[in-house]
């Protein structure tokens, strides 16, 4: 985290907030050396909406000045121009200088407008165009985030359980394009098995960590999305039921939770099948009463 922290521009690091596997893991092993994660990427959230654009145009244009390359996708191989439709920009992923084995990814905070699943903007830089992604139910993110002493902030566990949660109400065919250790499994799976990593790690911490998660939930849900928060509220848990109900949905998402965030600890499917029916009990129950 401080490396990152040292290598942004001081004046982006306060709309700077950090997602996924890199925050979690600050969250629950942080000051622990014999704790490992494995990630290839740093996720960032710029916020907010509004100032999202031009921090990333800044971000990316002094980091590209200190040495940090694009990384592109065989897709979209290329910066992409003013003619280039939206869709064809490759996203912002970075890449430290010298290491190719891990990227920092920028997002950009949606706004305000309701529930959908992907957005994009286009980000105009002196080394060509881009495109700056944006899923709705990150704005969860948002919402209180903690702070570091490297004046970047780290998006709450619950929040990012949260935000999985409602972006996979069902499983979906969809698969990852990158294998995690051999398998390409499904991105519901990933997701929803991150949900109950976040939760198990929470109860490890504290055992009585998830019966706060409600309470937590709905501040969330009223803070992004008020006009809508009950309707989101009475479907938060219908992915992880249907992933609890198959067998080989499970056995994908404890594949992706142990060669990734449990990397260091010996746990079964069985583990987060348990994590997971507290967390129906505990947290989505009482969220919907």
């Amino acid at each position: 985290m401080g490396q990152l922290a040292g290598a942004l521009p001081p004046e982006c690091r306060e709309s700077t907030i950090v997602i996924g596997s890199l925050a979690a893991a600050y969250h629950f092993y942080g000051g622990d050396r014999e704790k490992l994660v494995q990630t290839k990427d740093i996720d960032c959230l710029l916020s907010p909406n509004v100032k999202a654009l031009p921090v990333a145009r800044t971000m990316f244009e002094k980091l590209l000045d200190s040495r940090w390359e694009p990384m592109f996708d065989p897709r979209w191989p290329a910066p992409g121009t003013a003619e280039t439709p939206l869709d064809d920009l490759p996203m912002v992923r970075l890449c430290p200088p010298g290491n190719p084995e891990w990227n920092l990814e920028l997002l950009n905070a949606p706004g305000a407008s309701g529930p959908e699943k992907r957005m994009a903007s286009r980000l105009e830089t002196k080394h060509g165009h881009f495109q700056l992604c944006s899923f709705s139910y990150l704005g969860l993110a948002e919402v209180d985030p903690l702070p570091t002493p490297y004046g970047i902030l780290v998006a709450r566990p619950e929040m990012m359980a949260l935000a999985n949660a409602l972006h996979h109400p069902a499983i979906g065919e969809e698969r990852m394009a990158g294998l995690i250790e051999g398998r390409r499994i499904k991105r519901s799976n990933k997701d929803l098995g991150r949900v109950l990593v976040l939760a198990w790690l929470a109860e490890r911490k504290d055992p009585d960590a998830l019966l706060g998660w409600a309470g937590a939930w709905k501040h969330g849900l009223q803070t992004r999305f008020p006009g809508d928060w009950e309707r989101l509220a009475a479907r938060t848990g219908s992915g992880i039921e249907a992933l609890l109900a198959s067998e080989p949905d499970l056995d994908e998402a404890h594949h992706a939770a142990i060669h990734g965030l449990l990397r260091s600890f010996m746990i079964g499917p069985e583990a987060l099948a348990a994590t997971g029916r507290r967390l129906l009990l505990d947290a989505v129950k009482s969220l919907t009463r």
